[in-house]
């Protein structure tokens, strides 16, 4: 399949793994590089730059193919050294870089001289144009549906989409309910040029996180998300459990007094504790709404197969056999 984000990224399939704290390691980035995807390791799990050129040492002795690195720009009292971590990610002659958070302008001329494509992680088609303007090489459109952070507009990809296809001239791929063939042919349909998956990924073999995680994701319903702190306008999906359920009842007894230090017990340093000890009840995870069509747990080159096939299956027999 031939779309512009595959000319782009110079991968088979436009299938992208998006960041995932704790998730996005290089045993999980190097499999969905060799299925034909866009790997993808997360910049900020590893605590210094230093620590984040062993791990592209470490995907790069895994796969031959492009794999990208996830840097998110987020609001903090004492910054991570994020002009350490743009020097890894240009000496690991790393060629994809998937951006959030905050606007990335300060560091696009430094990615762009190395030659590196930039996509840029939008919420909502305003910013996703403001991504295009400084420059960035693609969008990655993130429904209300999505694990993480959906913004504060709740648009879902259905209307999202569409939306996006109108404004923009960049290539964009769709994040959020992004599952298997189907959701790949609607997004295409919608506008997008491919799909970006989270959630779907931990959910698979290779995936470096504890069995529970994965065993949580396909216990889990649609109806088994959450959206925490909202009050705080930073709102995020997550998997409900007893930690989520207990900030949800601060939330509501503090209204809209509550600070983030009430409740750093339930977000603070929560993920090693989930995703490598398996501790379940720690705190909120991000976890998308897209859990409910989730059953089995597979390598990520089946899953990548699999979705493929399902895709082409959709196109050339159950599409093209409605024209006439």
């Amino acid at each position: 399949m031939k779309t512009r984000i595959t000319e782009l990224l110079g991968i088979e399939h436009p299938i992208i793994q998006g960041g995932m704290h704790y998730v996005g390691l290089a045993e999980l980035a190097s499999a969905v590089s060799n299925a034909g995807g866009l790997g993808i390791i997360t910049g900020l799990t590893q605590r210094t730059p230093e620590l984040l050129a062993r791990e592209i040492a470490r995907c790069r002795a895994m796969t031959d193919k492009p794999f990208g690195v996830n840097l998110t720009f987020l609001p903090a009292v004492t910054p991570p050294d994020y002009p350490g971590y743009v020097k890894a990610i240009i000496d690991g002659g790393v060629k994809v870089v998937e951006t959030a958070g905050n606007n990335p302008q300060q560091w696009l001329p430094a990615l762009k001289e190395a030659g590196i494509k930039v996509i840029h992680k939008c919420t909502s088609v305003r910013h996703a144009l403001k991504a295009e303007a400084i420059g960035c090489d693609a969008i990655s459109v993130d429904g209300f549906e999505c694990g993480g952070h959906p913004g504060e507009d709740d648009v879902p990809n259905f209307i999202l989409l569409p939306r996006a296809a109108e404004a923009l001239k960049v290539p964009f791929v769709a994040s959020g309910g992004m599952a298997d063939g189907r959701s790949l042919v609607a997004a295409l349909a919608l506008g997008a040029e491919g799909i970006n998956m989270g959630t779907r990924f931990i959910a698979t073999q290779e995936a470096p996180v504890h069995e529970n995680v994965k065993r949580a994701i396909v216990a889990a319903s649609e109806l088994d998300t959450r959206l925490v702190m909202r009050p705080l306008r930073n709102t995020e999906r997550v998997l409900t459990n007893s930690a989520v359920e207990r900030l949800l009842q601060k939330e509501r007894a503090l209204g809209a007094a509550i600070t983030f230090q009430d409740i750093l017990p339930e977000v603070a340093g929560v993920y090693p504790r989930i995703m490598q000890n398996g501790d379940m009840e720690a705190g909120a995870w991000s976890c998308g709404m897209v859990a409910g069509l989730i059953r089995d747990v597979p390598t990520v080159r089946q899953l990548i197969d699999a979705i493929m096939a399902q895709a082409r299956d959709i196109i050339a027999g159950r599409l093209a056999g409605t024209l006439h």
